[in-house]
């Protein structure tokens, strides 16, 4: 798999620290000054090494999925700083419109429907590529989803899922395990545990779909009554009773919108007939007809 792109180390300067890794290290961006890229690096101390190989190894998983970050080395890289500390660091692609919660914010606070609409899909689309290969991401949050330009003519910006560090790999247990601090996004089975049996406790795809209907609450103004139905089916109190990916791609609030005529054609053939046949009666009894003449 060629991922390394042209990233060389020795040409690589650090130009600003974009924020902190949790307690435990910190996230850069670099500087290609001989090509002119930028890459972003994340750091940590040797002891957290394991959520940064677990990171990368997810996004090489899916590097070929364009809702999922990509990396930009193919190996966990290791340093000791002037300090005599043990680091080890990663790098990505650099995300240079931000993240969500960025856009959410330089908007005022809230994204026309058309734009939460788009970015719900998008969001889906990566949760799909995930749960379909048994990963769960378990850390959704606008912070965790990157802005990049767009690649769709007349689209200002895509969207793609980043920060797997706590993600559920198919291999790992399923007992529900959920490090770091509580957050909004985060749903009740988390946080309640002692409420939850069965299925319910275990860490699965309907984490994701609490967090996803969390994030749509963040992004939203007024709320449509398709959006009102949609952030329903992903907030239900039990994960068992939440909608599925595949569910929710096909709910009207986040199914792609059609242009008329693309939409007409996927329609059944015979009832496409019947429907221009009336067409084009309706058509003949609205031409208006010369008087004086036997038709």
């Amino acid at each position: 798999m060629d991922i390394i792109e042209d990233l060389k180390e020795s040409s690589l300067q650090t130009v600003n620290v974009l924020g902190k890794l949790g307690p435990f290290g910190f996230v850069s961006l670099q500087n290609d000054t001989n090509l002119g890229k930028s890459y972003v690096k994340k750091t940590s101390i040797l002891e957290q090494s394991k959520n940064l190989e677990k990171e990368l190894r997810i996004m090489l998983r899916f590097h070929n999925n364009p809702f999922i970050v990509r990396a930009s080395s193919d190996h966990l890289h290791f340093v000791t700083n002037t300090k005599s500390m043990s680091l080890c660091y990663i790098y990505m692609e650099y995300a240079s419109l931000g993240n969500l919660n960025k856009m959410i914010s330089d908007a005022g606070g809230r994204l026309p429907e058309d734009s939460v609409r788009r970015a719900t899909r998008m969001i889906l689309q990566g949760l799909k590529a995930l749960h379909s290969e048994g990963y769960v991401h378990c850390d959704l949050k606008p912070s965790n989803v990157l802005v990049f330009p767009s690649n769709t003519l007349g689209e200002p910006w895509d969207l793609k899922l980043a920060g797997f560090c706590l993600s559920k790999e198919p291999t790992m247990d399923y007992k529900l395990l959920f490090p770091g601090t509580l957050e909004e996004y985060m749903p009740p089975e988390a946080i309640e545990q002692d409420r939850f049996v069965g299925q319910d406790k275990l860490i699965g795809p309907a984490c994701d779909i609490w967090s996803l209907g969390r994030i749509v609450l963040r992004m939203f103004g007024d709320i449509s009554p398709d959006a009102t139905d949609f952030l329903r089916r992903c907030l239900a109190w039990r994960p068992s009773n939440r909608a599925t990916v595949d569910e929710l791609l096909d709910h009207p609030f986040a199914a792609e919108k059609l242009p008329f005529l693309l939409s007409f054609l996927r329609v059944p053939s015979f009832i496409r007939r019947i429907a221009m046949e009336k067409l084009y009666v309706r058509h003949e009894e609205l031409i208006p007809k010369p008087q004086g003449l036997l038709w």
